[in-house]
């Protein structure tokens, strides 16, 4: 008999649902708020307000866009944490009463956990180019950085976590003191390819183990604009691109320098890339050097899977599924990591 799960991803601004089937997917729908452009970042009460509007509609196209009926599902599997918690209300209550509706079981998947197994969504008519265990992924997204000894679906260990920012927000708050738009991620990346990455150079943490932490690259990057700004008012417009590339070169060669120290202290030779930051074109380019130079292979999901999406949620669920681990009623969100990841 097929294993059916209804995924749901409410945990941040983004409204998601998708239908895995035996581990397949046979549909994923994503709806995307915009409002939150204006105001320079994701607003917590309008977050959770669209998210109301969005979960009945979105889960209905999932599950037509799949040709199934809604009592060939077997399971729900939803987003417990981390995220806003107003957003993963929406999507947890909604999970619960579906669930309840049908009589099926609930399944609660940590969020980081999913985009880790991102790398494992297998799509119809093509071959699932996945990692072998065990493997090392760093995973790297707005509110997160971690690098994640894999040991198999359902048993993961962070060795490497962030102190203080994440990458994703090292991007984001420096794209915009350069006043350029929100999520300024993309838009660094996108100049990037124009700018001399050797132009500029900024501080780089002397964290110990594999830990990592960008607050003090930031406030380099804030002094450096601030001092040249003083010389020359029109400085960042004139350096747009090359500003653009040095401080991604800096975020990268951070990030790189730690994975490659946790690889080979653990003797890995299969490395994965996972989460929002991972669709960076620099990041990728980076590591695919990285490994052909060090004879490690390297994993990355395709792009549509590596921003917050409930097709990982889905994977995840299937994956516990097998393994009856279920949740009760009662179960709440929670909006910031356990003291021990899940």
């Amino acid at each position: 008999m097929s294993t059916t799960i209804l995924g749901i991803e409410s945990s941040c601004d983004d409204t998601s649902a998708s239908i895995i089937r035996d581990g397949e997917l046979l549909s994923g729908f994503i709806a995307n708020q915009e409002v939150h452009e204006k105001y320079g970042g994701v607003v917590p009460e309008l977050a959770s307000r669209a998210h109301q509007k969005n979960i009945v509609p979105v889960v209905d196209q999932a599950i037509k866009e799949a040709n199934i009926q809604k009592e060939d599902i077997s399971a729900v599997a939803f987003t417990r944490g981390p995220g806003l918690l107003g957003s993963l209300l929406v999507g947890v209550s909604f999970a619960k009463g579906f669930a309840l509706s049908l009589n099926i079981p609930l399944v609660e998947v940590n969020h980081l956990d999913a985009h880790v197994l991102s790398l494992f969504i297998k799509e119809p008519g093509k071959p699932l180019l996945a990692p072998p265990f065990p493997f090392l992924c760093l995973l790297v997204s707005g509110g997160h950085t971690q690098i994640v000894l894999v040991e198999n679906y359902l048993s993961m260990k962070v060795v490497g976590t962030t102190i203080d920012d994440a990458a994703g927000e090292a991007f984001d708050k420096s794209a915009k003191l350069m006043d350029l738009p929100y999520p300024g991620g993309p838009y660094i990346d996108k100049l990037s390819e124009q700018g001399n990455p050797e132009k500029f150079s900024f501080s780089k943490p002397r964290i110990s183990d594999f830990n990592y932490s960008f607050s003090g690259l930031k406030t380099s990057f804030l002094y450096f604009l601030r001092d040249s700004l003083r010389n020359d008012s029109s400085f960042i417009e004139k350096n747009k691109a090359d500003l653009a590339a040095s401080l991604q070169k800096s975020i990268i060669d951070i990030l790189l320098d730690k994975m490659d120290k946790a690889a080979n202290h653990l003797g890995i030779k299969h490395i994965a890339l996972a989460g929002g930051v991972s669709a960076n074109r620099g990041l990728r380019k980076a590591f695919s050097v990285y490994a052909a130079q060090t004879n490690r292979k390297l994993f990355i999901p395709e792009l549509k899977f590596t921003t917050d999406n409930a097709s990982m949620i889905g994977i995840t669920g299937y994956y516990k599924y097998q393994q009856k681990l279920f949740s009760g009623q009662e179960v709440a969100p929670y909006a910031r990591l356990h003291s021990k990841k899940s």
